[in-house]
């Protein structure tokens, strides 16, 4: 989707994409759409302006913790058995550690820290319950958590993987549909799909970041 980091990422993030660019290419590409696609739902969620850049980079790192991973489960090229899956898993912890570790230096002040960081953790927590690694629901799950989750499922979704082809934007919506209330806050998806439907975010744009 996007196809440079451009400088609206701050010097250590900047750090960590390239870092997990060497791991892994499709990661670090995937970060970037992430940060941009939450940014753009937290905009027409009429977020306040301060909050959109650090929603941002939360997007920009929030599968750091991937490089933690050992690369037959990593760049494994098909689809993963049950305990590969739970090692994978480990990524939010693992990115909450590397996140937490230079917040301080990144951001400076304190509260857009600790809401990355936690954004960082809880981004694979499912509005019913189901997600890790603490099984919160609803409005137990930190805001720019929820919405990089949706951010991060479309995207994976709309993005070709090695075992599978991309799924359309149309097939991509209505998967998310369906799942919004058990997968996704319902509240949050109905903005999302009214955005993304001009956005030149959706899936099939081109846009290029200096």
């Amino acid at each position: 989707m996007f196809t440079s980091m451009g400088d609206s990422m701050n010097y250590i993030d900047r750090a960590i994409h390239v870092a997990t660019q060497e791991r892994d290419e499709y990661t670090a590409q995937h970060d970037l759409n992430v940060g941009y696609l939450a940014e753009a739902l937290g905009h027409a969620m009429q977020l306040p302006e301060n909050e959109l850049v650090p929603l941002r980079e939360a997007g920009f790192v929030h599968d750091v913790g991937k490089i933690g991973i050992p690369d037959d489960i990593l760049l494994k090229p098909h689809r993963l058995d049950a305990g590969e899956w739970e090692i994978i898993k480990t990524h939010s912890l693992r990115g909450e550690r590397i996140v937490a570790a230079q917040s301080s230096v990144c951001w400076g002040r304190a509260r857009p820290a600790g809401d990355i960081v936690k954004a960082v953790r809880h981004h694979h927590e499912h509005y019913d319950g189901s997600g890790y690694p603490d099984g919160l629901r609803g409005d137990e799950i930190p805001l720019w958590a929820r919405i990089l989750l949706i951010a991060d499922c479309y995207d994976a979704l709309t993005e070709p993987r090695a075992y599978r082809l991309a799924t359309s934007h149309e097939d991509t919506m209505a998967i998310m549909k369906v799942e919004a209330g058990a997968f996704s806050d319902p509240r949050l998806f109905e903005i999302f799909a009214r955005m993304i439907e001009t956005s030149p975010l959706k899936a099939g744009a081109t846009k290029t970041y200096q």
